[in-house]
């Protein structure tokens, strides 16, 4: 068989290349069904198995993971047994190893019951207190006892590296509904320093696509005016001369793609290409807080040196949610930031001051704009802390019982389901696992956590692996 000549491949790449064009212009005119564009452009927006609740998550993790008994679980009894050693009572315990397992820790805060829910909040979080009834909490539990498997898990549903995070999932389950910015986006920071330089625990494999096609992992964006690394064309470089080079790399591309039709790295770094030339106007003008009114701004903490960096990104989150970002996630600091195995109330102190405010700011800012019934908030973390001390002053990781809460798109508020022991060591009713809260988030985007699937090497998977169910008593 001869090889085809440069000006046939270029031919046949342009026809292809033309058919993903129109493809797009037609779907999004009402002219070619959302199935068959989808076959042509993967990031298409596909319908929900059912009616959504939401239409967007913005996932704040707090990293590290605080003492939720120290933030919203009171617990008298745990000042009152404080000095002594854990009661036989509470079970049997295997953590405790790194830096020793003291006796109980009382929580040397001040508390008090807010809204109509009667919730109760420490003097550490005075800005999202005022919320309380807003909030859905949860008693929650999950699997393993160190940062990274356990953070692999919330965000993948697996122990170990590999399998698809949840933004992705939702990108493939769904599409985009903006092809000018990613489906997916993760923020990070690192407030308060602490922590700095060693970015989130297991790294990007955290918002990986796994198995899935490479196009639905999700897009991690810097703070400060240039978001995304490169975005911006040369200087030397015109607008023509851009286009044109990418034109050629497309054609190039397409023509190596069709003879491996199962290389979706490949199809992915062609959609990779499109989307940052889309971007260079979309994503800067996304993330851009210069239009935003001074009030705003002071709303999320912005006028404060200690909240900026978090209420900075918690603002653009606001933004990217109303430009159609459905799955945005949020970390607050770095891998040790909320890691406390020593001097809790120094870095307890200081990690609640920087997201207090920005989290009450952005509840307060989604509601006024009516965007809170159809924005899921998630709010949690790899897992808790617990009520006896380390180090004497610290307190050491708690995957049995700790609190996480929900907001917004469909969800109950003012209601807190299940409940921790006397002391706050273990979930005893109505444990959420991640699992089932993986579950519950997909089916407020309108998502069957059991029948999304994806055939991998001859098998059948979901994002809940095979568990999981969804909470339906939080279900507005």
């Amino acid at each position: 068989m001869n090889k085809p000549s440069r000006r046939q491949m270029l031919m046949s790449a342009g026809r292809g290349l033309s058919a993903v064009a129109l493809a797009g212009m037609l779907e999004q005119d009402g002219l070619l069904p959302k199935a068959q564009a989808a076959a042509v452009n993967p990031l298409a927006p596909k319908a929900p198995h059912f009616p959504p609740k939401a239409k967007s998550v913005i996932w704040l993790h707090m990293h590290g993971a605080p003492a939720t008994i120290d933030l919203f679980d009171y617990k008298p009894d745990l000042i009152r047994l404080a000095g002594q050693p854990v009661p036989d009572s509470f079970g049997k315990i295997e953590l405790g190893t790194a830096g020793g397992r003291g006796p109980l820790l009382a929580t040397k805060r001040s508390w008090k019951q807010y809204g109509q829910s009667g919730a109760w909040f420490s003097d550490w979080l005075p800005n999202l207190a005022q919320k309380a009834d807003d909030l859905c909490f949860i008693k929650s539990k999950t699997e393993g006892s160190t940062h990274i498997i356990c953070l692999y898990r919330c965000n993948t549903g697996a122990l170990t590296a590999g399998r698809p995070s949840m933004g992705a999932w939702t990108l493939y389950g769904l599409g985009s509904a903006n092809q000018d910015l990613p489906g997916f986006v993760v923020l990070t920071d690192n407030s308060g320093g602490i922590g700095e330089g060693r970015g989130v625990v297991g790294g990007v494999a955290n918002w990986s696509s796994g198995f899935l096609p490479a196009v639905y992992q999700g897009t991690a964006l810097r703070q400060g005016d240039s978001p995304i690394l490169d975005l911006q064309r040369p200087g030397l470089v015109g607008a023509n001369e851009q286009r044109a080079t990418l034109d050629l790399l497309k054609n190039v591309n397409q023509h190596y793609g069709s003879k491996y039709p199962t290389d979706d790295e490949l199809e992915a770094r062609i959609e990779s290409y499109e989307l940052a030339y889309r971007m260079q106007v979309a994503a800067p003008e996304a993330v851009d807080l210069s239009k935003e009114s001074e009030a705003t701004k002071k709303l999320y903490g912005l006028d404060d040196d200690v909240t900026t960096p978090y209420g900075t990104n918690l603002l653009r989150a606001r933004r990217l949610v109303e430009r159609g970002v459905r799955f945005i996630q949020v970390y607050s600091g770095q891998s040790s930031s909320w890691d406390a195995h020593h001097d809790i109330e120094q870095n307890h102190g200081q990690m609640s001051k920087i997201v207090d405010k920005p989290v009450a700011g952005l509840l307060t800012d989604l509601k006024s704009r009516g965007l809170l019934d159809t924005t899921l908030v998630v709010w949690t973390a790899e897992f808790g802390r617990t009520p006896y001390s380390q180090s004497g002053d610290g307190r050491d990781h708690n995957p049995w019982g700790f609190t996480s809460w929900l907001a917004g798109g469909g969800i109950k508020a003012g209601l807190a389901y299940g409940e921790t022991d006397a002391i706050g060591l273990r979930a005893i009713s109505n444990a959420v696992d991640t699992h089932d809260l993986n579950a519950t988030i997909l089916n407020q985007l309108g998502l069957n956590h059991v029948n999304l699937t994806f055939l991998h090497e001859g098998r059948s998977e979901r994002p809940t692996v095979v568990y999981g169910h969804v909470v339906k008593d939080i279900l507005a």
